[in-house]
């Protein structure tokens, strides 16, 4: 690689950071909502459950218009998992600018990974269908960590996946990059550096976020990356 360029690896958030993928949520939310009995939220407002993960994002609405017994919330969760399986790709798209830079930073022999709180195996087969899953050397999931001793999944902001994600890349100068409060508390908590998106799904004011820089536009990343 480049030996001026001031990192050897970069670890994504997917939703709002890599891929524009809240329409394609907010369906499977409101598939979910439905089944329920609930009134559909509109799609646009979905942006602002997306971060911790589907099972928040389901919560949050459904909580919202009263709550639902445990069972019957899982099953309601299994279905938005289900409708979103077979839709995630519909309106999804990466941001622009996305895969011009992943393939400016590839020709610096920056070595890259995904860690999102979705699901490893929904990741995998959205980047698949985008085909962007060859830019990545591991895609980490809200899942892929496993469970903690309080039965929960070692998730963002847990600095866990952020660590592993680092290891995967060789442990060198490693940053990393998403938009919200648990990207930058899961990177902070893992001792590296990280840029907010503020174009993403910010769940707080993106200057308000503790990120080390902040960027409006994927295209501002490079540039941002040096200037660390």
């Amino acid at each position: 690689m480049t030996s001026d360029f001031p990192f050897d690896a970069i670890g994504f958030d997917l939703d709002g950071t890599l891929l524009d993928t809240f329409r394609d949520l907010g369906a499977a939310v409101n598939h979910a909502l439905v089944l329920g009995g609930f009134a559909e939220v509109s799609v646009e407002t979905s942006k602002d459950l997306i971060g911790g993960g589907a099972k928040i994002m389901l919560a949050r609405a459904i909580e919202a218009q009263g709550g639902v017994p445990e069972d019957e919330f899982k099953r309601l969760y299994k279905a938005m998992l289900s409708y979103y399986e077979a839709h995630n790709a519909v309106h999804t798209a990466p941001y622009p600018g996305v895969r011009e830079a992943l393939a400016e930073l590839a020709a610096k022999g920056v070595r890259m990974v995904v860690v999102t709180n979705k699901f490893e195996a929904f990741a995998r087969n959205v980047l698949t269908q985008l085909d962007l899953i060859g830019r990545f050397e591991a895609v980490i999931g809200g899942d892929s960590m496993g469970k903690g001793a309080d039965g929960q999944f070692l998730a963002k902001p847990h600095p866990a996946p952020v660590l592993a994600a680092r290891e995967a890349t060789g442990s060198g100068r490693f940053v990393f990059i998403g938009d919200s409060t648990y990207d930058v508390r899961a990177a902070k908590a893992a001792g590296v550096p990280v840029i907010a998106a503020a174009y993403g799904y910010c769940d707080a004011a993106p200057q308000d976020l503790g990120a080390d820089a902040v960027i409006d536009s994927f295209a501002e990343l490079i540039p941002a990356l040096e200037s660390l």
